[in-house]
C-alpha cells in the first residue's frame, strides 16, 4: 500500500484479490478454513471464500478498515460477505470497524461450528476433510460450481469508481501511514 500512487493502485489491488479468492472458489474440491486467533480483512476474505469455516472458541472475525487503513473492498467481497452474515452484520463489522467473537460468528452463519481450543479445531477439520472425501466428487465439484455461479450474479455490480476514490484518497494515504506507525489516523473526509 505504501507505493500507491493513485486509485488506479486500488482498483489493480483488489483484482488481483478477487483472481485470487476466485482460484479458492473454483477449487472443485471442498475447502475448509479453521481459524484460531485474530481473522482480519485478508484473512476474513480467504475464509469467505471457503466452503466452510469453523473457528476456535478464541477466534475472532472483523474488517476494521474504517478504523485502519481507510481502504474499501471489491463488490465482490462485499456480496460475498454480506451472502454469509446479512447486510447487518456486515455494516458492524465494516462501519463501525467491530470485532466478532466465535460465537457471535456462529450466530450470524460466518462459521458453522465452534471448537473449544486449536487442537480440537484440527480434529474437527481433518473430520470435515475425511467426511468430504468419501462423497461424491461430481456433486461436490458441481454443487460448488453452482454456488459460485450464483454468487458472481450477486456480485456482478461495477464499483471501480468507488475503489478509485477510496484509494486515491488523502484519507487513504493517512491510514496507510498511521498502521504503520502504529498511531490513530487523523481522517480528513477527502
Amino acid at each position: 500500500f505504501k507505493d500507491f500512487k493513485s486509485g488506479e493502485d486500488g482498483i489493480g489491488y483488489e483484482r488481483k484479490m478477487d483472481a485470487t479468492l476466485e482460484i479458492i472458489e473454483r477449487c472443485p474440491v471442498p475447502t475448509i478454513a479453521a481459524v484460531s486467533g485474530f481473522c482480519t480483512g485478508g484473512g476474513i476474505a480467504i475464509a469467505g471464500a471457503c466452503d466452510f469455516r469453523i473457528a476456535a472458541a478464541n477466534a475472532q472475525f472483523g474488517v476494521p478498515i474504517a478504523r485502519t487503513l481507510g481502504n474499501c473492498l471489491s463488490m465482490a467481497n462485499y456480496a460475498r460477505l454480506t451472502s454469509l452474515v446479512g447486510p447487518q452484520t456486515v455494516k458492524e463489522m465494516l462501519l463501525l470497524a467491530k470485532m466478532v467473537d466465535a460465537e457471535k460468528a456462529l450466530q450470524a452463519g460466518l462459521v458453522m461450528e465452534v471448537l473449544p481450543d486449536t487442537a480440537a479445531l484440527h480434529a474437527r477439520a481433518q473430520q470435515l476433510a475425511e467426511t468430504l472425501a468419501g462423497h461424491a466428487p461430481i456433486t461436490l465439484s458441481t454443487t460448488k460450481e453452482a454456488m459460485r455461479r450464483l454468487q458472481a450474479k450477486i456480485a456482478d455490480e461495477n464499483i471501480d469508481d468507488l475503489i478509485r476514490a477510496t484509494y486515491g484518497s488523502a484519507d487513504f494515504r493517512e491510514g496507510m501511514s498511521a498502521f504503520l506507525e502504529k498511531r490513530p489516523p487523523k481522517w480528513a473526509g477527502r
